[in-house]
């Protein structure tokens, strides 16, 4: 996974690092800034007793800073060489409970027994988006996630409608969660230094959500369709889905961009999709 990793500062591109050279098929890339560590540890704010997990801890740059305040913490991590290290870690080792697995294929409910679960990590690029709604399946165990991201995913994360950066990503997570930017995290913070710009986001499930959803699954299907074109209007996006009048009466412009709509509109599609399938397969139903 993108990796974190504490000690020495940027010592150019060099792709080796405490011994451990990054691995591109899981993404690494090692946290090495002092200074931007303890700001994304302060903005996670461990305390002792808490339910902490980490994803991709790797060289450990969030892990021991975290566990010096906390005591104890859960980590995952997909890479063995990297689980064997933190296994024999000489102060780390009886503090942490190391998990070899691939987050994407977690229950995470199984952490969340007697407390919510925090969790967080330095996620590789290619997989923050798909494990973001993985765990969002999980939203009722979580208390709240921070996550290092391409700062250009954080801003999707956060956009409001009308931008260029609003998008499916944006509806799917701000119906679940409430989104805040915390930390911007520059390339010379990380072995190798990445061509991107990094951010940390907070992600904070809502008990009650202020866009309330009777299916999820149908919001992200939905969202799926209307973003795939988004130069074309949302009417033409939903033709197969939605009739013009029916959006008109959900009281939207079907000649609106699918990036003008806000989330609340996406709701109201997304319910009545839900309620028309429900009646389609009711009169399905007694016709037989």
């Amino acid at each position: 996974m993108n990796k974190n990793q504490g000690g020495s500062k940027h010592q150019g591109g060099s792709k080796t690092h405490l011994g451990h050279r990054a691995r591109k098929r899981f993404g690494q890339n090692f946290l090495n800034d002092e200074y931007i560590i303890e700001q994304i540890v302060d903005a996670i704010n461990p305390q002792p007793g808490e339910n902490l997990i980490e994803i991709g801890p790797g060289l450990a740059a969030l892990t021991e800073p975290t566990v010096d305040r906390s005591g104890h913490l859960k980590v995952i991590e997909i890479d063995r060489d990297l689980v064997e290290r933190l296994q024999h870690h000489p102060f780390l080792s009886s503090k942490l409970e190391v998990i070899q697995a691939d987050a994407l294929s977690i229950d995470f409910s199984q952490f969340a027994e007697e407390q919510p679960a925090r969790v967080f990590g330095n996620l590789p690029y290619n997989i923050s988006t798909p494990l973001i709604f993985h765990l969002l399946k999980f939203a009722d165990d979580v208390k709240d996630m921070h996550f290092m991201l391409q700062k250009e995913v954080v801003d999707r994360l956060a956009a409001e409608p009308g931008s260029k950066s609003y998008g499916r990503i944006s509806v799917g997570v701000q119906q679940a969660c409430k989104v805040t930017p915390v930390v911007a995290v520059p390339p010379s913070a990380f072995t190798p230094p990445p061509k991107v710009e990094s951010s940390v986001v907070r992600l904070e499930p809502y008990a009650d959500s202020p866009h309330p959803v009777k299916d999820k699954a149908q919001l992200h299907s939905l969202c799926l369709t209307a973003f795939n074109q988004r130069r074309k209007t949302i009417r033409n996006n939903l033709k197969q889905l939605v009739p013009a009048e029916q959006l008109e009466a959900l009281g939207i412009d079907p000649g609106a961009r699918p990036e003008t709509l806000s989330v609340d509109d996406y709701c109201r599609i997304s319910d009545w999709l839900t309620e028309h399938s429900l009646t389609k397969q009711a009169e399905k139903n007694d016709s037989q």
